[in-house]
């Protein structure tokens, strides 16, 4: 699906770089946000694996399985650094399977069922939709580990953003029932949107650090092409929609707790076991 081999990496060295040196304070604040990230592609790359074997044709099932595959790998790399950013010898596998619901701070959209094909859908466009904008702004970063994950998975996000976005598409403005089932996942959906741009005590210190790029402006760039996906699709966007949030900081729907339950059987019944 993806073949970036041969293409540059201009943050390629970073990734086997030394944690950059951070006052303790802000330290904190770095692996609180990286361990968000990764906890966002993480659950969102679970929920898409649910899909295989299930899709509603097998060319589609593929492209859900490697989006998952991308997101996970996004994730692992988040989970190493957070793991070197915190110091005290844990590995990606613990920072994924041994914290607790409130540990993880994923906006509420990635966690929410999988339903049927168009609320997966709706799902995806809205998260690609902040992906995208978000990881080319965070390329800036000053902290060069986060810079170079950013350019490392855009490459891969700028397909997903181009795939769901022909999907909500495709559903808007096909058949009858395909257009009543994307109706039904904006109006259970969108009210997960804006969490996404709400930004927590944590961002607001990292914006002033330089570390993580402003919210409002990639809301402009989210809006631009919300707009102009919706437009093609002959769909209206909400307005004036009451926002949920919460899940940056630890206050999740009834799902998470069912996700992780089964993500982290295995290393919850056998602590420490490989294979």
């Amino acid at each position: 699906m993806h073949n970036h081999e041969n293409a540059p990496h201009l943050h390629e060295q970073h990734f086997n770089t030394p944690v950059q040196e951070y006052a303790p304070e802000v330290k904190q604040l770095v692996l609180d946000y990286t361990l968000q990230l990764a906890d966002t592609s993480f659950i969102l790359g679970h929920r898409l694996s649910e899909w295989c074997g299930h899709g509603p044709v097998l060319e589609q099932d593929m492209a859900l399985s490697n989006i998952a595959l991308d997101l996970i790998g996004e994730t692992r790399s988040l989970y190493q650094y957070a793991a070197e950013l915190e110091g005290k010898g844990r590995a990606e596998d613990d920072m994924a399977y041994l914290r607790d619901t409130v540990e993880y701070k994923n906006p509420l959209l990635v966690e929410q069922p999988n339903g049927d094909f168009g609320d997966t859908i709706l799902r995806q466009f809205i998260f690609d939709s902040f992906h995208f904008f978000f990881l080319k702004e965070l390329q800036n970063s000053t902290d060069h580990r986060l810079a170079a994950i950013a350019e490392k998975s855009l490459k891969e996000s700028s397909y997903h953003i181009k795939w769901s976005s022909e999907w909500v598409i495709r559903l808007g403005d096909g058949t009858e029932e395909s257009r009543k089932r994307i109706e039904k996942a904006i109006d259970n959906l969108w009210p997960f949107s804006g969490e996404f741009f709400m930004m927590t005590a944590t961002e607001k210190a990292l914006l002033e650090q330089g570390v993580i790029p402003d919210y409002s402006q990639i809301k402009q760039s989210w809006d631009a092409h919300v707009a102009k996906v919706f437009e093609e699709a002959t769909l209206a966007v909400p307005q004036n929609v009451w926002m949920q949030s919460g899940g940056k900081e630890g206050r999740h729907t009834e799902h998470l707790g069912f996700v992780l339950t089964e993500l982290q059987y295995l290393q919850r019944t056998y602590p420490g076991l490989e294979w």
